[in-house]
This record gives structure tokens, sequence and C-alpha cells, in this order.
């Protein structure tokens, strides 16, 4: 059974999971936020050093939108981009996972976010990222220029801190968008703090905070609940956090807590779901991957457990490959894997080409 959201929305309003859907929502999710036109270095090194780069795209909810659709769910993508090429690019190349980019808006003033990084270095796991998106298109999002009835029109809205962080006016987006109100859909919320995103505005702490305990399921890392708001532990994460019907608490290799209720007053059910052995390739997009796999399995009414290990599979699946987006496991791949007994789940390795059917899957003991 899917937990309702304490936040708004009436008993009898559409979750996921639930058999009903009202007229409106004929999209699984909405995903709001800004993406950019990422270039990959040719080769490992100082982004001085290396000599060419190639071109793919990145953005933490578009990445959660190409996984969603890539995994057979109905997605629509709200952002603004430039009038330009790398625009042009963005729409095509998310438009090409199966998402819906209609709801997109061009700016003619200003242009599409872009970043380089290096690769990473795997004996001191030290990398350069580059951003050039300050005054882009996706930070003049405003309460005024959005759909309004396309980012209502789902039965999950997901969001990120990442997109509090672009402006004022993306701030008061977000406000906007997690006030209290009858009928909103569900409420996604992933944290993502980037203190390079806050300098010389509000303290984003408070904010991310503020946005936090305003939805219905948050994601949150561990160690990144301690920097933001020096808690330490699950249980500190959720007295922070006490409003969300499911906190997902992600705990790096260790694996993910899921903390979640059913209303009525009742205590948490704990969720412990270890990670995955992965050979990897690429740390990035791991934690926009698992928030799909997670909202993929919450989708379809499936159990907290595995909700959490389609988070694991998905995240193994962009782990394995350089950029921060593929094709996740087919379904009954994926189910499968998610329904191993503890022991055999524990001992799975996972390496790069493991999604085809697991190829190169290994199930080994320690």
């Amino acid at each position: 059974m899917v937990p309702t959201g304490a936040h708004g929305r009436p008993g009898g309003a559409s979750v996921p999971g639930s058999a009903a859907r009202t007229p409106a929502a004929d999209t699984d999710v909405v995903c709001l936020g800004e993406s950019m036109v990422t270039f990959l270095p040719s080769r490992p090194g100082r982004l001085a050093d290396v000599p060419s780069f190639s071109r793919t795209i990145g953005g933490a909810e578009s990445n959660v939108a190409c996984a969603l659709a890539s995994a057979g769910h109905t997605v629509t993508w709200v952002s603004r981009v430039g009038a330009d090429g790398f625009g042009d690019h963005l729409v095509e190349a998310v438009g090409a996972y199966g998402v819906d980019t209609s709801a997109v808006r061009r700016d003619p003033d200003r242009p599409t976010g872009v970043y380089f990084r290096t690769a990473t270095d795997r004996a001191t796991d030290i990398h350069e990222v580059a951003y050039y998106r300050a005054g882009s298109a996706a930070s003049a999002m405003s309460p005024d220029n959005v759909p309004r009835d396309v980012l209502s029109g789902g039965r999950v809205l997901h969001l990120s801190g990442i997109t509090a962080a672009l402006s004022a006016d993306c701030l008061a987006l977000l406000h906007d968008l997690t006030a209290p109100r009858p009928g909103r859909p569900l409420l996604s919320f992933d944290v993502n703090h980037r203190p390079g995103l806050w300098r010389g505005r509000e303290p984003g702490p408070e904010v991310l905070l503020e946005l936090a305990r305003r939805c219905d399921l948050v994601f949150v890392g561990e160690d990144e609940a301690e920097q933001v708001w020096g808690v330490r532990g699950t249980r500190a994460v959720r007295a922070a956090l006490p409003e969300p019907d499911v906190l997902v608490v992600k705990r790096g290799a260790e694996g993910a807590t899921v903390l979640s209720r059913t209303g009525g007053g009742r205590p948490d059910t704990v969720t412990d779901v270890p990670a995955l052995r992965v050979d990897v390739v690429a740390p990035v997009g791991a934690g926009d991957a698992f928030a799909a796999g997670f909202l993929s399995a919450t989708l379809r009414g499936l159990p907290v457990r595995e909700r959490a290990r389609h988070g694991h599979l998905m995240a193994a699946a962009v782990l394995t490959v350089p950029g921060d987006l593929t094709a996740p496991p087919a379904r009954p791949h994926a189910d499968r894997l998610a329904a191993l007994d503890d022991t055999a789940w524990g001992t799975l390795r996972l390496g790069p080409g493991w999604t085809d059917e697991g190829a190169n899957e290994e199930a080994e003991a320690t």
C-alpha cells in the first residue's frame, strides 16, 4: 500500500499505486528543473589538459525523467532552455528517451546552461566540474511563466533543491508548488544540496529543510543531511523531517533506509536495504537513478523493500556507464533481481553490460 500525503490531498485523491486516477492525471510523473548540455572528456586529466570533449546531457530532474520514461512510465519534463542550438539539443535528447517535452519553454534572451567535467581519477577520486549556468534560461523560471496545469496534472511531481538554488524566482516557484493545497499531486523531493549555488543567496540549509518538510516523499543522503543540517544518523534525519510520509535516507555503499508511515499517527516502518556491489565506471547520476527506480516501483505499488531495491538497480545501471544516463534493465530482469532472497541479493555483483539480461552479471559469494 502506498502511503498518501498529509499535506492537502483529500483522502480520495489519486496517489502512486492507487487504482483510481482523476481524468487530469494522465501522466505518471512530472519533473521540473534545469537540464544542461554536458561535455565529457576524451581522456583522463585536468580540464586544462583535456584536448576534446563529447557532448551529452545532464540535470537532476531530467535524469529522473529520462530514466522513468525508459522504464515505461509516462513522464513530462517542465523547464526553460535558450533559443539556441544547445537548447535544441537538450529538447531533442530528452525527448528521445520518450519524455514529453512540450511544456519546455524557449527563452530568447537567456542561454542554455552548459558544464564540463573531467573523468574521475580512480587513484585519487579527484575530479573537476566547471559550470556555465549563471543567468541561464532555466534560472528565469517563476510562478508566472510555467504551465501550472501541466505541473498539477501528473500522479507525482518530482522536484529538487537544485532548482530552489538557481534564483529568487525559482525559489518562489518551489515555495508555491510545495504549498499545501487540496488535490495537489504527490510531491517527491530530492534535497540535492549544491553549496556553490547558494553562495551570496538565502541560507540554503534553512530553505531546503522548509521545502523538504512540505513534501510527501523525500530523498536525502545521510552524509548530505549531516553537512547541511548538522544531524547524524537516520533517526536524527527523521527528527528533522517529521512530516514526509516516506523518507529515504541514502547511506552510500551501505545502502538505504526507508522510513514510511501509513497515517493515523502510526510509528514509522523502518526498512533497511543494502546496496549492491558494483564495478563503478563513473560515480555520476547514481542519486537521480536511485530516485527514478524508487519512484518507478512506487508507481507500481510494490512493497517498500522492492522500491529501494529497484532504486539500487537503476543506480547500478548508471554507475556502470561513463555518463549520467543509460537504459535501465528491462522490467522482468529488474523484477527478478529485486525479488532475490537476502543472501542472493548480498552476493550479487554487477559490472558494465549487466543490464543486457545479466550478460555480465556475477552472483558470487564474498
